[in-house]
């Protein structure tokens, strides 16, 4: 799977027409040169709420953000909706996805909004805590993120929202590590421990210990704190859900403050990820 140019892996349902939220390259006519990107290069990306809130600008005249580095425009995310509100123009929802919090606003069509025979309407609504699926683009307005959404709709099967997850997560290991062909030439290397190229410098693992595990080794410029953190999780007994980030401080003498910010270091490295709530990590394995 090439997620580098677009992404296109799984049908999620989104009819309507021409508002549909997949938009792959060459879907959309090229604005004239002026400085403002072509919307030809669009691109959707399964994400999650933390992406989106993380995601940044190239530069301060940008019109897209990047995430793990890559160019984002168009993405499909799926959480909770935990409110609703309607205004006269449109319909603000306020959605949790268990990785964070962002508002979707809707555009009212006034003439489909007004009409209950429309055909439109006649489609399942979005309640409150129920859950649905988004397609749009991030918008950034007084220092405020939401997304400007296409089309949202309400979660049917449950099964989705987990191969949602997966998705993301394969998306973002792609980003951050390389395609999986890379991975599994890097495993098959054995002793010598290279990553396929992926790492720069000296690419192979601290110790056989490491090749035996699958473990990577930190990257030379990680800092104090994410190498204290990084070091205890590995070294310390525990189960699969990982170790709390209290746990960590009293095991490696760090204080709280220093493990949130090593550990904040280490995913976005994509050297740990949480397990049962955002403070207790546990390292992901190649």
């Amino acid at each position: 799977m090439d997620y580098s140019n677009n992404y296109s892996t799984t049908s999620y349902g989104a009819q309507g027409g021409a508002t549909g939220g997949g938009f792959m390259p060459g879907s959309q006519s090229e604005t004239p040169s002026g400085g403002k990107r072509s919307y030809g290069k669009d691109t959707l990306r399964p994400v999650t709420i933390k992406q989106l809130v993380d995601a940044h600008h190239p530069h301060p005249d940008a019109e897209y953000f990047m995430i793990d580095g890559a160019e984002t425009t168009q993405v499909t995310f799926v959480g909770q909706i935990r409110n609703i509100s309607t205004q006269t123009t449109n319909i603000t929802y306020k959605l949790d996805d268990g990785t964070g919090i962002i508002e979707v606003k809707v555009w009212i069509d006034a003439e489909t909004f007004a009409d209950p025979s429309h055909p439109g309407n006649e489609k399942p609504k979005p309640v409150e805590q129920g859950y649905a699926r988004v397609w749009g683009r991030l918008k950034a307005f007084n220092n405020k993120r939401h997304v400007g959404a296409n089309i949202i709709r309400p979660i049917q099967d449950f099964n989705e929202i987990q191969y949602h997850l997966l998705e993301a997560t394969a998306v973002h290991l792609h980003f951050t590590r390389g395609p999986p062909e890379a991975l599994q030439q890097a495993k098959a290397g054995g002793a010598n421990g290279q990553m396929g190229g992926m790492q720069q410098g000296n690419g192979a693992y601290a110790g056989s210990k490491a090749d035996a595990s699958g473990i990577r080794p930190l990257p030379a410029g990680a800092s104090r704190a994410a190498r204290g953190v990084y070091q205890t999780i590995k070294e310390s007994p525990q189960t699969h859900e990982g170790l709390h980030m209290s746990d960590i401080a009293t095991r490696s003498g760090m204080d709280v403050g220093e493990v949130l910010k090593g550990g904040d270091e280490l995913q976005s490295l994509g050297m740990i990820y949480t397990t049962v709530d955002d403070s207790t990590w546990a390292i992901l394995d190649v």
